[in-house]
């Protein structure tokens, strides 16, 4: 369906763009095809821009501000608003009698601002503003019930119950309320009550049979006593059933005199592991076990303890112990271990049996669920707060996201920096706006190579280093003669703090035209200075390795009977004849190019010859002046944000006069007066202007003479006598 919305659009970077300023405009955009938004989504953190209101639009909680939730954030903005256009004003105040409401979450905002306004003493205001909600989160943390599900001990004035929600938190952990104290929900309350009463419930079932609990409070230290010894008990009877089946296993069964022997040269104690291995005492069939004398000393205190909290209570005081009888303390205690398997896990048994019937008795359950119910009751009221919180920011920032968002506005207009420009790079004389910030520097510059942007990638800190980020500088006007990875800067974030830039790394692409006019004679001139600088470093080697050799010769004594040195050779004229022919060759080669390209120029008319010179100059310029231009032309800003997380929608293209802005060069300020005169100027040698001279002497007197061709003067016939 046909939109109904007239829309206008502005040019820049080459592509149309919608012009975003009415609240008809705003709420349109649900309408306007998002192919021709130029972003389809961006980072909430790394921009000029609140991070609290892009949290409150990234509804998935991902990091992204995505389109839909952009028109999500309006649709809900718009609709507690009597007016749409509120949201272009950009204020961080409101009226109340601006607020709708014609809805119930429209009255609970009304109502939740009137109830803000109160706590500030601004019972009778008409208005409320971003200022009023400063610290939001402090005052819902500090109020007694927050909304948030949760209660923790400091907030209870009740002793008891306080207690009770402290043992909680120790046994089953806690949850961290708004305020940022440590507390307890509704899952962990249902979870410690839920324990404690199986456990107590378990526990009574022990106390309601008496086989369980055959020695009454005693009945767990006697189980622990048998249960020490039962394996070892079990392992003696054995051995002796099987001395009554056949007589000549009780002596192996009870341990040879070899294995005493083996133990006997060691250091023996009660705790020695071989002693302990043996059995518990001599085997015999029919024997029964000893309790007091005869004993393996290994197990004599568990044997003791058996015989005085088992034996003596259940079986009468007696220093032996049957197989019959072992059998039968066996059956006694099996259904104490059976009532032990069936114990159910209990945090809270080390609260005690005796705390945990207290906390049961004292109702402490129902008190706390009370609590709960009441901290979820204000649920809705504090959203109403949170949804003022909202509503203010987005009155005052919508309009500015959209305009960086469906439209690249403030950046290709100049009327405020885009939210992501950073800030300002000063450094090689020139003043860089186009600035973001970068996590990873590689990986950044790896996608950030298709833009065709001059990147610097700077580190930049502050205080000492207590604070680092990276930023990547676009360069769109000057040269790129002197930049290079390690010089410093001065960078200027939006805030106005001041941080330390070092160059890390460059992605190298042209700058301006006139940096691709100069390049193939500074590359020239940076050939030749380095031909020259090999040559007389070779040259200033060999003198000094020469010198270092005569010198360590003339201080080196001549041994006796040693031969005299051989004669140098005679200076070979041949040999230096050529030389100086061959340097003859190559300045006559030269000299007649420049002879020609002279007599060539000198050859034509005087308005031809600045045509000719121009000509020159796009011969050698001309092919990097043009592939420059092509380059310079296709500059993106695409890739550079898209290596950030953002989703460009279109080529946002930075052609040659919209790059230039972008970069100041350093400019003296308008009515500066300027002397020229410099005391430390490099001053020109007199002999370079004396070989100037000649030079323009022999090429005028060749030209005279006819060597050049052409006409000279002497060719000229002379001039008729006058009648």
């Amino acid at each position: 369906m046909a939109s109904t919305h007239t829309w206008q659009f502005f040019r820049a970077g080459g592509f149309d763009q919608a012009q975003i300023d009415t609240g008809a405009d705003l709420l349109a955009l649900k309408e306007l095809d998002q192919k021709l938004w130029v972003a389809l989504s961006c980072p909430t953190r790394g921009i000029e821009f609140d991070s609290a209101t892009l949290d409150l639009i990234d509804q998935d909680a991902d990091g992204r501000v995505h389109a839909n939730e952009v028109l999500a954030a309006i649709a809900w903005a718009a609709g507690l608003l009597k007016d749409a256009g509120l949201l272009t004003r950009g204020s961080d105040g409101l009226a109340l009698a601006d607020i709708d409401d014609g809805s119930e979450e429209g009255r609970q905002v009304i109502e939740s601002a009137r109830y803000i306004l109160g706590c500030l003493g601004k019972a009778d205001a008409t208005e409320i503003s971003l200022a009023d909600i400063t610290g939001i989160e402090a005052f819902i943390a500090g109020l007694e019930f927050n909304g948030d599900g949760v209660i923790h001990p400091t907030a209870i004035e009740d002793p008891e119950l306080r207690r009770t929600i402290e043992d909680i938190i120790a046994s089953h952990g806690s949850v961290p309320d708004l305020s940022g104290e440590a507390g307890i929900d509704q899952a962990l309350s249902d979870g410690f009550f839920a324990e404690a009463a199986a456990w107590l419930e378990w526990q009574a079932s022990g106390d309601a049979d008496a086989g369980i609990r055959l020695l009454g409070e005693h009945t767990q230290a006697a189980a622990d006593a048998f249960h020490a010894v039962r394996d070892k008990v079990d392992d003696y009877f054995t051995r002796c059933h099987l001395a009554a089946y056949d007589p000549r296993a009780a002596a192996p069964l009870s341990r040879s005199e070899e294995d005493y022997q083996r133990i006997a040269a060691q250091p023996l104690s009660a705790q020695h592991a071989d002693i302990a291995n043996f059995p518990l005492a001599m085997v015999a069939p029919g024997k029964p076990l000893p309790l007091a004398e005869g004993v393996n000393p290994a197990w004599r205190s568990q044997v003791a303890a058996l015989r005085e909290q088992v034996v003596v209570p259940l079986l009468g005081s007696q220093d032996s112990l049957a197989a019959g009888e072992w059998a039968a303390l066996e059956a006694r205690f099996a259904a104490f271990d059976a009532w032990q398997a069936s114990k159910p896990a209990c945090r809270t048994e080390a609260l005690g049996r005796e705390r945990l019937h207290e906390i049961s008795a004292g109702g402490h359950q129902a008190a706390i669920d009370a609590l709960l119910e009441r901290d979820r009751e204000v649920a809705a009221e504090i959203s109403g707060i949170r949804s003022v919180e909202k509503l203010l920011r987005y009155a005052r920032d919508l309009h500015r996201l959209t305009n960086n968002f469906v439209a690249f506005r403030h950046f290709y207009t100049g009327t405020e920096k885009a939210i992501f420009q950073l800030g300002t790079l000063y450094l090689d004389g020139r003043a860089c706006d186009l600035c973001v910030k970068v996590e990873d520097v590689d990986k950044h510059a790896e996608f950030a190579n298709g833009s065709g942007l001059y990147l610097a990638y700077c580190e930049c800190v502050r205080d000492g280093g207590a604070e680092k980020m990276n930023i990547a500088a676009a360069f769109t006007a000057g040269d790129s003669d002197f930049l290079v990875a390690g010089r410093n800067g001065l960078f200027y974030d939006r805030k106005g703090r001041d941080w330390d830039a070092t160059i890390v790394r460059i992605v190298d692409h042209p700058i301006s035209v006139r940096q691709a006019f100069w390049s193939p004679y500074k590359k020239l001139a940076r050939f030749i200075g380095e031909q020259l600088r090999k040559f007389a470093s070779s040259r200033a080697a060999a003198a000094d390795e020469k010198l270092v050799t005569a010198a360590v010769q003339a201080g080196t004594p001549v041994a006796a009977g040693t031969p005299p040195p051989p004669p140098r050779p005679p200076f070979d004229v041949g040999k230096f004849a050529g030389i100086f022919a061959a340097i003859g060759l190559a300045l006559g080669a030269i000299g007649g190019v420049l002879a020609s390209l002279v007599s060539g120029i000198l050859g034509l008319k005087f308005w031809q010859i600045p045509l000719a010179i121009l000509g020159l100059l796009l011969l050698v310029s001309g092919p990097a002046i043009l592939v420059a231009w092509f380059k310079l032309k296709q500059r993106n800003l695409g890739p550079v944000l898209d290596a950030n997380g953002w989703a460009i929608n279109t080529r946002a293209r930075i052609n040659i006069p919209f790059g230039t802005s972008l970069t100041q060069l350093a400019r003296l300020p308008q009515g500066a007066r300027r002397s020229l005169a410099d005391p430390y100027a490099d001053r020109t040698p007199v002999w370079l202007y004396l070989v100037i001279a000649i030079g323009i002497g022999i090429v005028a007197g060749m030209w005279y003479m006819g060597a050049l061709g052409g006409v000279s003067p002497t060719d000229v016939p002379p001039a008729p006598p006058s009648p």
